[in-house]
């Protein structure tokens, strides 16, 4: 066994007088009553005690990636930015232990130094682990897409103000709650994955006929580790990624082509592409076509993080679904149906991944195989009208939404969902029966 750090040791706690905090979308902010930031794991027990002798709400925030109100709170904003690094690497049993705050980016560099792997990723990497963990962040593919999926144990400060280690073995119940915990059970301090040794995966991306790629959606992921597809709407043309373990040299693109590619045209000119759309809406279907048309194949081996993230500079604004996998692409056929109907000018492209069944009590996988249909807009552009006609679709198909993304859904409509909703419930009335880490986001979507 074998300890490190990833960062020096970060500086005297400290609290700040009441300022605005708000998410890397801009869609939720925040005005705290006070904002601290703690360093250690006592630090949070300390502060969890203290909000809850003087009845002050108190959340944990993570890097704002999540475009719901999942994090915001008007009482007290813990940030995570003290709790960094890697706390124990178990090579016998293949795990290694974090803190909560530490960036899933920072984290991969890390445990590739190391010779490690996390087995799956989304395409996002700026998320703290527990923010990741908490929302259901995942990937595609795989024998576990979603980070939680790989926890193998993780500590919480519950509304006691006890830090609790949990896992299979120690309270199994708040365990499989936590994972996918929204925050509501507590301040989670530390988190311990599952790793493996560092792999390269081989990427083949290339563009494909809507028809083709339907049509062929269960043989690609059958034949395929991981595979992701986007659609642009407005055309007939996919963009189909499909990346696969090797255990060969990696052969990486050149370093001027993959910053080209990557992030001139996939950031800076896809940016400059949403911005002419936003002036002149009518512009957008051409746009479309001329992207899709310049999405050439290739063929390119990594590193399995870099191969599954990609750098997002345009702001935008999400909502996904996931739905039973055999429902998939009839869902995904019905949303373009409506978006066509509609006549909306959408400029980003519908992404469609797939996940095997989860355990974890509210993972949107729970129980079931799954496709996630994910439909975006940029910042400027008005999503409700879009975003609710095709969550209608996506409810009529047995849909789950994202928690941490956008979508309607009450209490009500999300209990007959979960198989065990009631056991997730009575986790929480266990561990925070004075709600001290509720928020009205919560309140809508788990009940008061």
């Amino acid at each position: 066994m074998s300890r490190a750090r990833l960062a020096p040791a970060p500086p005297k706690r400290r609290t700040s007088p009441p300022r605005t905090w708000r998410s890397w979308s801009g869609l939720a902010s925040a005005e705290p009553a006070r904002t601290t930031w703690p360093n250690a794991s006592d630090e949070v027990v300390a502060l969890v005690r203290e909000a809850r002798d003087r009845s002050a709400h108190l959340k944990m925030v993570g890097t704002g990636h999540s475009f719901t109100d999942v994090a915001v709170t008007d009482g007290w904003l813990l940030r995570p930015e003290g709790l960094v690094g890697v706390r124990e690497v178990d090579r016998a049993a293949m795990t290694v232990t974090v803190l909560s705050g530490t960036p899933l980016h920072v984290l991969n560099d890390a445990l590739h130094r190391l010779g490690l792997a996390l087995h799956n990723l989304g395409d996002i990497d700026r998320q703290t682990v527990a923010g990741a963990i908490s929302t259901g962040t995942h990937g595609s593919g795989g024998r576990w897409a979603s980070l939680s999926a790989q926890v193998s144990a993780l500590e919480i400060v519950t509304g006691d103000g006890v830090l609790r280690a949990v896992s299979t073995e120690e309270d199994p119940e708040l365990f499989q709650a936590a994972r996918v915990g929204l925050g509501a059970l507590g301040i989670i301090t530390a988190v311990t994955f599952r790793v493996e040794p560092a792999f390269t995966l081989e990427a083949d991306e290339q563009p494909m006929a809507w028809g083709e790629a339907v049509e062929s959606f269960d043989d690609l992921v059958a034949q395929n580790d991981h595979v992701d597809m986007y659609w642009f709407p407005h055309t007939d043309r996919v963009l189909v990624k499909q990346n696969n373990r090797s255990v060969d040299v990696p052969r990486p693109l050149p370093r001027l082509r993959r910053g080209l590619e990557d992030d001139f045209l996939a950031n800076t000119v896809f940016g400059w592409m949403n911005a002419l759309g936003n002036r002149v809406p009518a512009a957008i279907p051409p746009l479309n076509r001329l992207a899709a048309r310049a999405q050439g194949g290739r063929s390119y081996s990594d590193a399995s993080h870099r191969v599954f993230t990609s750098p997002r500079r345009v702001v935008f604004r999400e909502m996904e679904y996931a739905v039973p996998r055999e429902a998939g692409m009839a869902a995904l056929r019905e949303a373009r149906g409506v978006i066509e109907r509609a006549g909306w000018r959408v400029g980003f492209p519908v992404e469609i991944r797939t996940a095997p069944a989860e355990d974890a009590w509210l993972s949107t996988a729970h129980g079931r195989e799954t496709t996630y249909l994910a439909f975006h807009v940029n910042a400027a552009t008005d999503h409700r009208a879009y975003f609710t006609a095709v969550e209608r679709v996506l409810q009529a198909h047995d849909g789950r939404p994202h928690w941490g993304k956008l979508h309607t859904c009450s209490a009500a409509d999300l209990a007959p969902c979960y198989p065990q909703w009631g056991a997730f419930a009575a986790v929480r009335d266990r561990v925070d029966p004075r709600r001290l880490f509720t928020n009205a986001y919560l309140d809508r979507v788990l009940g008061p």
